[in-house]
């Protein structure tokens, strides 16, 4: 039994140039798809390669603008002293039940704000590093890392000032405003470390500023001046350690051991990437 032969649809010429009008049309939104792509991916690299470069981050304006720096000041300025001259004359009553006979409560203030300003001074070196490192391109990124950073140097800042200006308070340390900032001049409880923490804080102050004035004194002069931050930092590490109370304390201890470590271990991670880059700088441009 033989099968009939199947009818063929003939296929009209329309239809053929319209399936290949069509399939020339799926090609060519796939050429172009794949060309943004690459498009996009090589705008990814550059900006990412843009946001980890020092370079183009100096370029970057301040964080915080001076006016709003300068308020800041002077409210912790205002504050502190007003909780350590005015306070007592307005309130006697509340001040004698918050010194009592054993006057601590300034100089539990003091200590506070010392461990909170050594971290904030600690998270900014760990920006910087993090950004010379170019290793804030993970994360959070190049320019808010910057902006991080000049932040936690500011309010570090104004903190130690309160640290240090909170000590007119208390009766322990009887410190008048010249010895509390002209370094050295402090005769009382070690005074050479407390002499080595009001030289950070100055040291701070330039480093501070110096965001506001980089335009001016360009920036090979900023960068020499933004160095310092390494001697800020493990001088006010030496200043906790050796003058503070509580340096004892395990948890103290701990801290003390991270901070510093953490800080040294990326500042020589930078230092032998600088010396190996060099030398392959070198050979890429002969």
């Amino acid at each position: 039994m033989h099968n009939e032969p199947t009818a063929r649809v003939p296929i009209k010429a329309s239809q053929i140039k319209a399936s290949q009008i069509k399939a020339s049309q799926i090609k060519a939104s796939q050429i172009k798809a794949d060309q943004v792509k690459r498009a996009g991916r090589a705008d990814t690299s550059e900006s990412i390669t843009s946001i980890a470069n020092p370079q183009s981050l100096d370029e970057l304006p301040p964080a915080m603008t001076f006016q709003t720096l300068l308020l800041v000041l002077l409210a912790v300025v205002v504050g502190a002293l007003s909780a350590t001259t005015l306070l007592p004359l307005w309130v006697p009553g509340l001040t004698d039940s918050l010194l009592g006979t054993a006057p601590k409560a300034y100089w539990y203030l003091a200590r506070s704000s010392a461990f909170v300003a050594y971290l904030m001074l600690w998270f900014a070196m760990m920006l910087g590093l993090l950004i010379t490192n170019r290793w804030a391109r993970l994360w959070p990124g190049g320019p808010v890392a910057f902006d991080l950073h000049q932040h936690a140097s500011l309010l570090g800042l104004a903190i130690t000032m309160f640290h240090a200006l909170i000590l007119l308070g208390d009766r322990y340390i009887h410190a008048s405003l010249s010895q509390l900032l002209i370094p050295f001049t402090y005769s009382g409880y070690r005074p050479l470390w407390v002499g080595a923490g009001q030289l950070g804080f100055y040291g701070l102050l330039l480093v501070g500023l110096s965001f506001y004035i980089r335009g001016t004194i360009g920036r090979s002069a900023w960068r020499v001046i933004h160095t310092l931050s390494f001697l800020v930092f493990f001088g006010a590490l030496l200043h906790g350690i050796q003058s503070g109370t509580d340096s004892g304390a395990p948890a103290i201890q701990l801290m003390y051991w991270m901070t510093g470590g953490s800080v040294l271990f990326f500042t020589m991670y930078r230092v032998l990437t600088l010396r190996t880059s060099k030398p392959n700088e070198a050979r890429a441009s002969a």
